[in-house]
């Protein structure tokens, strides 16, 4: 199995680079989102054209290092998020934005479903100005629709700080798609996000 250590190492690389590398077609943007399990997240957006890499993990927390046990005990702070690297001449941070709302329930505070407490809430971490400036532009369009009903409660705050979940969160869905969860509540997402971005099974 792939240690914790070496997928951070990897995904580090890949930012860095990905955030640095500029020229036609070259430039790589980061988005960190959450909204609920992170295995959900992750499964979704890799489908997303565009997308070149999606990392599980822990975000806007107060404490250091924190593992799937801390965090799941509510204590962290932090929220499961997934770390986006995309390409944006294929796909726009708005666009992903649209997504992420399409994906999950922005308007229930610290519950996903049957996923409850505040590691579930539903958060947007912008990485730039420009990034929170899209997120307003987005929620506003969003709630002036009405088309969800209840106000969005997302949080959106600046990205601090990201810590990887461990290696077997990694690809959640792909490699246990068989278990009760991933059938139940995975399953019917991606078929729905699917049908969303017309993607073929």
């Amino acid at each position: 199995m792939v240690s914790r250590k070496w997928v951070v190492l990897v995904f580090i690389f890949l930012s860095y680079t990905t955030m640095t590398v500029s020229g036609q077609g070259n430039v790589r943007e980061t988005a960190t989102l959450g909204g609920g399990c992170f295995w959900c997240l992750e499964a979704l957006f890799q489908m997303v054209d565009g997308v070149e890499a999606v990392v599980p993990g822990y975000s806007a927390g107060h404490t250091s290092e924190p593992t799937y046990r801390d965090v799941c005990t509510g204590l962290t702070g932090h929220a499961e998020v997934v770390q986006i690297v995309f390409n944006p001449a294929k796909v726009s941070y708005r666009r992903l934005l649209e997504l992420f709302f399409e994906s999950h329930d922005p308007t229930t505070v610290n519950r996903q479903g049957n996923d409850i407490g505040d590691q579930y809430r539903s958060i947007l971490l912008y990485h730039t100005q420009q990034q929170k400036q899209v997120a307003i532009d987005v929620i506003q369009a969003l709630e002036k629709s009405g088309e969800l009903g209840d106000p969005i409660v997302t949080q959106v705050v600046s990205f601090e700080r990201f810590y990887p979940a461990e290696a077997y969160h990694h690809d959640y869905y792909r490699r246990n798609g068989g278990q009760p969860y991933c059938r139940a509540v995975i399953g019917p997402k991606v078929a729905k996000f699917r049908h969303l971005l017309n993607v073929e099974p």
